[in-house]
Parts: C-alpha cells; sequence; structure tokens
C-alpha cells in the first residue's frame, strides 16, 4: 500500500510527490532524494526523457495520485496555472490533513495554498534563486544559492529546513513582499539575458565566430564585481 501523509518515517524522511514535470520539479525532487527522501511519484511533462534522466525509475502518475501517495507535494508549475491547480485538487478533496505542500513560484507566499490549508495541509513557499536548466547542473548551483521561503511563522521552521536540505541558505521573506521579490528575480534574469543577447548580436555582425565565448569571462568578472559591490556595506 502506498504510505499516507500521516505516517512519516522515523527518521524525519519524508515520500516526496513532484506536480510539474518542467526544469524545476525534477531537479527539486532529485535534490531532495539527496538529502534522503523518497521520491514517491512525478506527473508527466513535456520532456519525460529528461525527467527519467534526472529522477530514473520514479512513477509517473496522475497529479491526484502524487497527492494521495505523498507527504509532502512539491509544486513546480507555470505561474498562472498554480492557484487553479491547487483550487482543484481542494475540490477533488485530494489535499489530506498534516501534508507538506510545498510551492517554487517566486511571486506567491503561501496564501495561494489557502485551499489546501483548509483541508488541513501545511502550506510553504520555497523559491531557490537560480535559473533552472532541468538537469543534474542545477544540483551544483543549488549549493551555492539562497532560497527565498515564506510561510506562517510556526511551519517556518520546516521551510527553511527543506531549503537547507535542498542545498540553499534560507532567506526569509514576507507574504506581502513576495510580488516585489520576483520583480527583482526577474529584472535580474531578464535584464541580463537581454543585454548579453544584445552584445552578442553586435559582436557577430562584425564576424566574431564565437561571441558567447569572447564575453564569457568579461560578463562573469563583471557581475561577480558588481555583486561584491551590491554586498559591501553603505559608505557612511
Amino acid at each position: 500500500m502506498p504510505r499516507g501523509p500521516s505516517r512519516v518515517n522515523r527518521d524525519g524522511r519524508l515520500g516526496v510527490g513532484i506536480v510539474g514535470a518542467g526544469r524545476v520539479g525534477p531537479v527539486i525532487g532529485a535534490a531532495l532524494a539527496g538529502a534522503g527522501h523518497a521520491i514517491t511519484a512525478i506527473t508527466s511533462g513535456s520532456d519525460d526523457d529528461r525527467v527519467a534522466g534526472v529522477l530514473p525509475e520514479v512513477p509517473v502518475l496522475d497529479a491526484p495520485e502524487v497527492l494521495r501517495r505523498s507527504e509532502l507535494v512539491v509544486l513546480a508549475l507555470p505561474h498562472d496555472e498554480l492557484a487553479g491547480f491547487v483550487a482543484g485538487m481542494a475540490e477533488l478533496g485530494a489535499w489530506q490533513p498534516g501534508q507538506l505542500v510545498l510551492h517554487t513560484d517566486p511571486a506567491y507566499g503561501s496564501g495561494v495554498l489557502e485551499p489546501a490549508q483548509r483541508l488541513g495541509a501545511i502550506a510553504l513557499a520555497v523559491h531557490p534563486a537560480i535559473s533552472f536548466t532541468g538537469t543534474s547542473i542545477d544540483l551544483r548551483q543549488l549549493q551555492a544559492s539562497f532560497a527565498a521561503v515564506t510561510a506562517a511563522a510556526p511551519v517556518l521552521p520546516i521551510a527553511q529546513a527543506l531549503a537547507v536540505e535542498l542545498g540553499c541558505e534560507p532567506v526569509v521573506v514576507a507574504e506581502a513582499d513576495r510580488p516585489v521579490y520576483a520583480e527583482a528575480i526577474a529584472t535580474a534574469s531578464e535584464f541580463s539575458k537581454a543585454i548579453i543577447g544584445q552584445s552578442t548580436t553586435l559582436l557577430r555582425g562584425i564576424g566574431v565566430d564565437n561571441p558567447g565565448g569572447f564575453l564569457s569571462a568579461l560578463v562573469q568578472s563583471t557581475v561577480e564585481r558588481a555583486l561584491r559591490e551590491a554586498s559591501d556595506p553603505p559608505v557612511i
């Protein structure tokens, strides 16, 4: 019989289900598996072969069955699908008392999980601040990253502990501040990508064969310097 969410292993390990088989969900699952948790199942995605490479031999099941089998459910869904999914599963009565539900969307706090909370689930928001590729490369990136965590005060330590198990340093972001946090993340990632794209186009236009390689050291050193300066204490 599949293990239910009320039956936690004696050593604190959890049965983890992943909803969302894009670039984020499988990597989060692999990181938690590396911390000793058991991945119970994952939903199907657009590239099941890639997912199988990250999470080999993990059953691919529909969402209600993933929820039924799991003590911790990780929701790695597109922003415009998350709220509807949570509400839809609540209408089916799929969320279970004591079940941990964690989403990875930067713009939402734990409030988006309120339909699951009404059925007794524990709502957690954990966003690792990296650009996911959907491959094992991300596991190394997680080890050097921070994660924004948001949850009600009594369960905030659970969100922080899970962030640590992913390899991240947790940083608490208030529910009301999540939209600003998401804007900061989008600005950093989208602006960087756009500027590099513009620069490589210019170099390619004057005959540089490998503009990405040409700019690699420059961009990395410039970003590292900017990050150091941003972290320095203000001069008074």
